[in-house]
């Protein structure tokens, strides 16, 4: 009887994704990976599998990943203090040169590797090959800033991107960018997956890491945020409950919203394929951020 009831459950999650496999059949998902679960590879390979599935029914993946605990290793191992203001690395000619070899050598690989082993079709993209910039040359207040080698994305190559899905094939892309004189710069991930996801009118947009989402109490991990609407997002971050390396996140997924793209999601990477639940469940796991009030009344993060 026991194992009846198993089955019958199991059929029963099947029938809550149908609707929203059907609903979401070639649409272009961007999903942005970084965080410390990338470097446990049971995590890693439970979201390379969600990532997968997708792919099977139908949905057009696109992976930017970032690399920050692989890049802080290289830098300790070349003797270089890691140094960030407001989430950004500042980077100079040594570091982004690191920034460079690691995330389009050690992390792209490992992940299209991943992939490929669950029967994927992925495609190792060096972020220079789609991604321009500029030099940042102001935070988000509008005060001079500098950085070193940290590049404001000026232009995306989406018909390049769009010619690897086209192909059936899943691009996963490094956040590194290239400006006008060939010079390589390192690119927050989290402002280039907002940007590819904007370049390609992707429907959605997913921010995985090791943090459950948006809190409206930082100390309490029980006080996630389900749905936030975008006018929501400034009190949240003058009362300082959006601060630091979340800041990043959330001002590219605001921008993302404003361009089109329909929902962005902050979720977990830790747990376990808790990618699939976002999208194939009524409820979701994590936090989504919409564009005005009207957003809440639609059923189920997967909408």
């Amino acid at each position: 009887m026991t194992g009846s009831i198993d089955i019958h459950d199991k059929a029963e999650v099947l029938l809550e994704a149908l609707p929203y496999i059907q609903r979401f059949q070639e649409s272009i998902f961007v999903v942005k990976i970084g965080g410390s679960f990338m470097e446990e590879t049971g995590a890693l390979r439970r979201v390379a599998t969600d990532l997968v599935f997708l792919s099977t029914v139908g949905i057009r993946v696109v992976v930017v990943h970032g690399g920050g605990k692989a890049i802080n290793r290289a830098m300790a191992e070349a003797q270089i203090e890691a140094v960030f203001r407001n989430g950004l690395r500042v980077t100079d000619a040594r570091t982004v040169a690191i920034v460079e070899k690691t995330l389009n050598g050690e992390t792209n690989q490992g992940i299209v590797d991943q992939l490929a082993a669950l029967g994927g079709r992925p495609v190792g993209v060096f972020g220079q090959s789609v991604l321009t910039c500029e030099r940042l040359s102001k935070d988000d207040a509008g005060n001079p800033v500098d950085l070193g080698f940290v590049g404001e994305v000026t232009g995306v190559d989406d018909q390049k991107i769009r010619a690897f899905l086209d192909a059936g094939q899943t691009p996963v892309i490094s956040p590194v960018a290239v400006d006008a004189q060939g010079q390589y710069y390192n690119i927050n991930a989290d402002v280039a997956a907002a940007h590819v996801a904007m370049a390609l009118c992707a429907r959605r947009l997913f921010f995985m890491s090791d943090v459950p989402g948006l809190l409206r109490d930082p100390k309490d991990k029980d006080s996630l945020i389900s749905t936030l609407p975008v006018n929501e997002v400034g009190p949240l971050k003058e009362r300082g409950v959006i601060s630091a390396g979340m800041m990043p996140k959330v001002d590219s997924a605001v921008q993302a919203i404003q361009t089109g793209v329909s929902r962005v999601h902050f979720i977990d990477g830790r747990v376990s394929h808790s990618l699939l639940l976002e999208i194939f469940t009524d409820r979701g796991v994590g936090t989504e951020i919409v564009k005005n009030q009207d957003s809440l009344h639609a059923i189920g993060h997967g909408q």
